[in-house]
């Protein structure tokens, strides 16, 4: 006779009804939320296979096999109490990931280049919903890390560069406009120098070396370098000036579009020259007008041969004149320019002319009597379309030789005997992959932008800036109050 009493085990169907009637209405409805807003999120990106990830969810807030909770039933305190901070964390990071990836994120100012409009030491939240978000190029990444860890961490790369996807945007609101302000990701920063990752084009620096000019640490070539993907290129941010299709030019700081000016925004500064009768300007009347302490280095200017003594010297104030009176080289707006000229002891009021090294503009091979204020030529440059297909001559090749060999992945891409060969192949043509934008800073003449490392490819947009979230003077201490919350671009009608 068979005494043993022990009770058979439960079958799954009947484990998983027992789980499912042990759930409490509130998780029900969190549940519910949150696969609404994951599905949504499938539907968005359009990649329905990660419904699948439905059935993890499900495990997570209803049935929990997988035993993700496992630390609530030990019976050491300590455990408990790391592994909830530990919980906490891990959910937080995710939701970051989420909100920073597909939604937007903060950035800050490092530089003048879009004074007035947006100062050093903003803050900005950056909304990536406008033109639609990318998917993560490279999807494993350290929390809260662009493309460096910290020294504390080891330094480094933050990235793993495996797996890495192609480039895909998600649905957005719009394409971006004239005159946005768009953040993206540096396009001549694929490639750094190890020891000098800030160096902002090393593109440039190999060919202001064979040029002939001194560049710290010798030729770069030969220097250690990182390569960056995309969307781990530093982030900049500039007013967009010039669409895909059209023609760009630029004569006497007015920008041209298909032979038509474009419209200057309000805040635009072009350095000037500012002499007075002997006096020197108060530092209170710079501080009145804004004019940052930065913008005031090397002022007013002595007889030490700098870059901004040249600029005097280009635009007519003679040497003895310099070392006589007070010269101070300044960028400022049509407002402040307006102010100065009511000082009763200013004599001197004019735009400073470019001076520009041999070779600096872009493209290289052909800007030569270009400087920032006229740029272009006689006809122009034509920004690249999606779809666009253009002769391949020796001046395209030194314009679009870039767009064509490393932003649409044509490695073998060389131009000889006056013709293009792609994969060995010859080609008279090209017909672009990609949109492509030209991109300027407000503050035109202490701005590094498109004039000096050429288009920003589609695939590098980023965003667009919806409100200053913070500011801080870095030079005078404290927080600029009157710009928390401020409309981002003020002069976007």
């Amino acid at each position: 006779m068979n005494n043993d009493n022990t009770t058979p085990a439960p079958s799954r169907a009947d484990d998983f009804r027992r789980r499912i009637s042990q759930v409490k209405p509130t998780r029900w409805v969190r549940f519910a939320l949150v696969a609404l807003l994951f599905i949504a999120w499938v539907a968005w990106m359009k990649t329905w296979w990660l419904a699948i990830f439905l059935l993890l969810l499900f495990d997570i807030y209803i049935t929990g096999y997988i035993p993700f909770t496992w630390w609530k039933n030990s019976k050491n305190k300590v455990v408990r109490s790391v592994m909830s901070w530990v919980d906490a964390i891990v959910y937080a990071l995710i939701l970051v990931y989420f909100v920073f990836g597909f939604i937007g994120q903060n950035y800050q100012i490092p530089s003048s280049s879009l004074e007035k409009t947006l100062l050093t030491g903003d803050y900005l939240f950056v909304n990536k919903t406008v033109y639609g978000p990318r998917v993560p190029m490279t999807p494993i990444h350290f929390p809260l890390v662009h493309n460096r860890l910290p020294e504390w961490l080891g330094g480094g790369k933050s990235y793993s560069e495996s797996p890495t996807l192609g480039y895909r945007r998600l649905k957005g609101l719009r394409d971006v406009e004239l005159g946005d302000i768009v953040v993206f990701n540096f396009p001549a920063g694929d490639t750094v120098l190890v020891n000098n990752p800030s160096t902002f084009d090393y593109y440039k620096l190999n060919e202001l070396y064979s040029k002939g000019y001194n560049i710290q640490g010798g030729d770069p070539s030969k220097a250690e370098k990182d390569y960056y993907p995309v969307d781990r290129r530093e982030n900049y941010v500039k007013r967009c000036v010039g669409l895909p299709g059209q023609r760009i030019r630029i004569a006497d700081g007015t920008i041209y579009l298909d032979g038509e000016p474009m419209k200057q925004p309000e805040n635009v500064q072009f350095n000037y020259i500012v002499g007075t009768d002997g006096r020197l300007i108060p530092e209170a009347e710079w501080d009145a007008l804004g004019v940052s302490r930065s913008d005031l280095a090397g002022n007013p200017v002595t007889t030490d041969r700098s870059m901004l003594y040249y600029t005097l010297v280009n635009s007519g104030i003679a040497p003895e004149m310099i070392a006589r009176r007070p010269y101070y080289v300044v960028p400022l707006t049509r407002a402040m320019v307006d102010s100065l000229g009511t000082l009763p002891y200013v004599t001197t009021l004019q735009l400073a002319s470019p001076v520009e090294m041999l070779g600096n503009l872009y493209p290289f091979d052909i800007s030569d009597g270009w400087d920032r204020a006229n740029y272009g030529g006689e006809d122009g440059i034509l920004i690249p379309k999606k779809g666009l297909t253009i002769p391949i001559d020796q001046t395209a090749w030194a314009i679009y030789e870039r767009p064509i060999r490393v932003y649409e992945n044509n490695p073998t891409a060389t131009f000889k005997d006056g013709k293009l060969y792609i994969d060995g192949k010859p080609q008279d043509t090209y017909t672009f992959k990609m949109d492509y934008y030209f991109m300027m800073g407000d503050n035109r003449d202490n701005s590094l932008d498109s004039r000096y490392w050429g288009f920003v490819p589609e695939d590098h947009i980023v965003g667009t800036p919806w409100r200053v979230l913070i500011s801080f003077d870095g030079e005078k201490g404290g927080v600029r109050w009157d710009r928390i919350f401020k409309d981002a671009n003020p002069d976007k009608e």
